[in-house]
């Protein structure tokens, strides 16, 4: 089968093949699969070669899609993560980006909204959320130390949203450059390396499942 082409996984045969339906109408794939599982979409991949985009459902049968995510990242770390679910939690979406998922959609957004985030996907961006992050008086405290400037605490709020430095820079009405300069202090005053390490400390999702 080669590439440029996506896999979908949900243990909901209907709602699989919904969204491969949409795949296959709104973009230029060659063709999308529907798997149920974790051993059907590792068995895909070994036979066809990795896809371009993973869909994946949140809530598996048999687990999240969390083990199955880190797994795919570290194994095939050029695949597109996408993960859809039915529940509103905001933590969902935070397990899901600390787990290396580029983006998020809930199952009962609007088709013009999941197409969107195919669409970041595949351009290299991330999709997450954009309501505003809820940074608890704990997690506000703890930053106190770290002696972030107002600005830093702003960039560091669209970090936690999943947003690139291109939005980041339009939001603020600043440079794309000023952006990476910001972030970058923000990861030393926080003594991480990434992004990821950034949510894993504000939030503590590493390794965890709701």
């Amino acid at each position: 089968m080669g590439k440029n082409y996506a896999l979908v996984i949900d243990d909901h045969p209907l709602v699989g093949s919904g969204i491969a339906d949409f795949l296959s109408t709104h973009f230029a794939f060659k063709s999308v699969l529907v798997v149920t599982d974790e051993e059907s979409c590792y068995r895909h991949i070994r036979d066809n070669g990795p896809p371009d985009l993973l869909v994946i459902d949140f809530w598996l049968s048999s687990s999240t899609a969390l083990k199955l995510l880190k797994e795919i990242k570290n194994r095939f770390p050029k695949m597109r993560l996408l993960v859809v679910s039915g529940d509103e939690n905001n933590d969902i979406w935070m397990k899901v980006q600390s787990a290396g998922g580029h983006g998020f959609v809930l199952k009962n957004a609007a088709p013009e909204l999941f197409g969107e985030a195919v669409q970041a996907l595949m351009n290299n961006q991330s999709w997450f959320p954009e309501a505003s992050v809820d940074i608890s008086a704990k997690t506000s405290n703890a930053l106190q130390k770290f002696n972030l400037t107002p600005r830093q605490t702003e960039v560091l709020q669209m970090m936690m949203r999943g947003l690139p430095n291109k939005r980041i820079a339009s939001q603020l009405a600043i440079s794309e450059p000023t952006v990476k300069e910001h972030i970058s202090n923000i990861l030393k005053k926080l003594g991480v390396n990434t992004r990821v390490e950034v949510i894993t400390l504000l939030h503590g999702k590493q390794g965890e499942t709701p």
